[in-house]
């Protein structure tokens, strides 16, 4: 589904995370949790891959909340109500597979904790007992705690440097929970040397863990092979066998070689926006 649309509001949640609500009525009605969409600024822009938080399906519209990290999420952020997204193709991928299994842990860490928005709201409608664990460096970096109180049956803040909530790391905060009651499920979103902690953590107590991977794409259709990963030795392409995987079988210390793979031009590329 191909569209131009429009931003109808923006919000800074914090210094580098911005919250866009744009006009996708077609991806509104399709998507699904989990789903994700790329997006692409300007004509010869990159393309970066978002999983969708919400979708109003009412107003026409889908959520993204997108982290300053590289020039194209930087430019993006710098839109403003009423600029035009160049591109928006989705929803791609395969929806969260919801059951109602019992009691489920959602973790999601620093922007990581957006696509798990919907994800959290989709279990506990299904009749989970949702424990929610958010996980930032500082209190400032806090996102959506409020939206995933909405959800969940218990939430824990954990930061770093301990200025809010509880200090200390999510694997921690997962760990509370795991030691004074059953867990049937964990689901984490954040980053790959987050989700690398998580899975170790889950896979030592028995626990089936499903993590959301954000890869580098091209076409998201699966022909370019760009975001390909190994899960259980075997060579899945994000985009269409994912986002989400198996945490136990997916090789983490191979994903974050290739994640690394273009970090010297992309600090070159940032270095000309800056000038």
């Amino acid at each position: 589904m191909f569209c131009m649309n429009k931003i109808v509001s923006k919000e800074n949640l914090s210094e580098n995370v911005v919250k866009l609500e744009i006009e996708a009525p077609l991806i509104a009605k399709a998507r699904k949790a989990g789903h994700f969409v790329i997006v692409k600024i300007g004509q010869k822009g990159e393309r970066i891959p978002l999983t969708i938080a919400a979708a109003d399906t009412e107003k026409g519209t889908i959520t993204l909340v997108v982290q300053k990290v590289g020039v194209s999420s930087t430019r993006l952020c710098n839109l403003n109500v009423g600029d035009e997204i160049t591109d928006l193709v989705g929803p791609l991928g395969k929806a969260t597979h919801i059951e109602n299994v019992g009691t489920v842990v959602c973790a999601g860490g620093g922007v990581g904790v957006a696509p798990l928005l919907p994800i959290v709201e989709a279990f506990k409608k299904a009749g989970n007992r949702v424990i929610t664990v958010l996980a930032a460096r500082t209190k400032e970096l806090v996102i959506l705690e409020e939206q995933m109180r909405q959800y969940s049956d218990e939430v824990i803040v954990m930061t770093d440097d301990g200025s809010y909530g509880k200090k200390g790391l999510v694997t921690e905060g997962i760990e509370e929970v795991i030691k004074r009651e059953k867990v049937n499920l964990c689901v984490s979103i954040g980053p790959a040397v987050m989700m690398k902690f998580v899975s170790l953590l889950t896979k030592k107590y028995g626990i089936p863990t499903i993590v959301s991977l954000n890869t580098i794409m091209v076409d998201g259709t699966g022909m370019c092979g760009a975001c390909r990963i190994s899960v259980g030795g075997k060579t899945k392409f994000v985009c269409v066998d994912g986002p989400e995987f198996d945490a136990h079988q997916v090789d983490f210390d191979e994903m974050l070689l290739r994640l690394s793979a273009y970090k010297e031009e992309e600090k070159a590329d940032h270095y000309k926006i800056q000038q």
